[in-house]
């Protein structure tokens, strides 16, 4: 398995600060408008941005959660094992813009499907663990996060239903034609 390759790891804290190109491109970002300058700063502590090549698996199903991610260009498919042999099935392509994870806020805090890039990616990388503890210190923080997660996995259960749907379909059509 391929390690996702930093284009930015600051070792010094001091450059996540407001003002800093990180914390600048944290604060554009749809998914976090309406965010206090004080919770985006502990967006910022908490992130980095990465990349990755297309084939490169951000998440993989059935592991810790404790991460995730913003995508700032490129695609990411969520997709699920579908047999023991190693099938998956699409569920979702996400571009820029989209979250990729919100298993990380909850409990068992484990990875439900798998995200791959099919293009060259770029991403802002949050830690989920810390985050999930910022949540637990400032509950606003943690229900304004709770919201856009919220819709996230709402729109990703939509999409999982709509793909099993689509997976029947085809089964069906199959099985007709035997």
């Amino acid at each position: 398995m391929n390690e996702p390759i930093s284009i930015d790891r600051p070792e010094d804290k001091s450059v996540k600060i407001p003002g800093s190109p990180l914390h600048a491109l944290i604060e554009q970002q749809p998914f976090f408008k309406g965010l206090t300058p004080q919770q985006l700063e502990t967006l910022t502590e908490s992130a980095l941005l990465m990349e990755f090549a297309p084939g490169q698996v951000l998440l993989q199903e059935g592991g810790t959660a404790n991460r995730f991610y913003l995508i700032l260009a490129g695609k990411v498919v969520f997709e699920m094992e579908a047999d023991a042999n190693g099938a998956t099935i699409p569920i979702q392509t996400l571009g820029p813009g989209d979250d990729v994870g919100w298993s990380w806020l909850f409990p068992p805090y484990s990875l439900h499907f798998s995200a791959r890039a099919v293009e060259p990616t770029k991403t802002i990388f949050f830690y989920g663990t810390r985050l999930r503890e910022q949540c637990e210190q400032d509950h606003e923080f943690g229900y304004q996060l709770m919201k856009r997660i919220a819709e996230v996995a709402t729109k990703c259960l939509q999409a999982t239903q709509q793909s099993f749907v689509a997976a029947k379909g085809a089964d069906v059509s199959n099985q007709s034609s035997v």
